[in-house]
């Protein structure tokens, strides 16, 4: 006991009322990061070691043969291993963080086990800033419980927000550029369809025009493309690529098409009616900005326009006001 209580009078002197509390933080936190090795060690399964051994030298031979890998590495694969731990267990939880980073346009397959990582790490790294922040320049000679606290825990609450923050910076901007570019897609592919072309290679040959001013836009009729062609059904690929943008615009494209194919009506007259309602709600989209950027600037003209204006105005008189009353009050 008495080698407690001169650790805890140390622990009071270095670093103030919260310095054993401080300490035990610390010590856990410690302690958490040193466990969490032997949490995540996962043995291999010997069966998957060797069918990767027989994948290895199979790979090897390829390399040998061409020079060079036909497909890019995984950047997560060295996290599959961790599976277990940075995924959800729910299939329907599994389900919706997957498409929803479909929708921002992740679409590895150890997607979500790199974004659940980044939450991890970095809640852990920010709440170790705010644990450094808090002992040597938060504490001070008086420390406050609840300013110490704030410090330390909200660094980490924003380290593990931040993730899905950014993907949900990223889904808007790529639907965003995805309802911009889709009535110039529909046009491109109503031109190739009267032309001529089946739908197949009227997508391809949109993907492949509008890539310089839409790439996500393109990758999705790409994929559409490509998905056709390993023999997919049609309907169903249409229906993925709605799923995979998160647009109404899409999804009444797709729509559309589906109706169109069910019921033998010409897809050229699809396009033509849709492209021109789609050109209609472009220029609606445009005329409802243009409507509002005066009400935005309503806040920006009284605050730098209206006080100079009454400082223009009413400041030589509110002086002259003050020199007379100045000139009565004087002896």
């Amino acid at each position: 006991m008495a080698i407690l209580e001169q650790l805890n009078t140390l622990l009071v002197a270095y670093l103030g009322p919260l310095g054993p509390v401080l300490a035990a933080g610390f010590l856990g936190a410690m302690l958490i990061l040193l466990t969490l090795p032997f949490l995540l060690r996962k043995e291999k399964d010997p069966l998957l070691k060797i069918k990767q051994e027989r994948l290895g030298t199979a790979k090897r031979a390829a390399e040998d043969g061409k020079g060079k890998q036909l497909r890019q590495d995984d950047p997560g694969k060295k996290l599959e291993r961790f599976s277990q731990y940075l995924e959800p267990q729910d299939n329907e939880e599994l389900s919706a963080i997957r498409l929803k980073l479909i929708q921002a346009g992740y679409r590895q397959k150890s997607s979500v086990q790199i974004f659940h990582f980044a939450q991890l790490a970095l809640g852990l790294g920010f709440l170790s800033i705010g644990v450094i922040y808090t002992f040597f320049f938060g504490g001070g000679e008086d420390p406050d419980v609840t300013k110490a606290t704030l410090t330390t825990l909200v660094p980490g609450f924003c380290g593990y927000y931040l993730p899905k923050y950014w993907v949900d910076k990223r889904i808007d901007k790529r639907q965003e550029e995805i309802t911009n570019g889709f009535p110039d897609s529909l046009d491109l592919m109503l031109v190739c369809v009267e032309a001529g072309q089946g739908l197949d290679q009227a997508i391809i040959r949109v993907a492949h025009e509008i890539r310089a001013g839409y790439p996500d836009l393109a990758d999705e009729f790409e994929m559409v493309a490509f998905e056709i062609k390993a023999g997919k059904d049609k309907i169903t690929v249409l229906k993925d690529m709605a799923e995979r943008c998160g647009v109404g615009d899409v999804t009444s494209f797709v729509t559309v098409l589906i109706q169109s194919q069910s019921f033998g009506t010409s897809i050229a007259d699809a396009l033509r009616v849709y492209a021109g309602e789609m050109r209609d709600k472009r220029v609606m989209r445009a005329e409802e900005k243009a409507n509002v950027l005066p009400t935005k600037l309503t806040l920006g003209t009284m605050m730098f326009t209206v006080p100079p204006l009454l400082i223009i105005l009413i400041g030589p008189s509110m002086w002259s006001i003050y020199e007379s009353l100045s000139q009565r009050g004087g002896p």
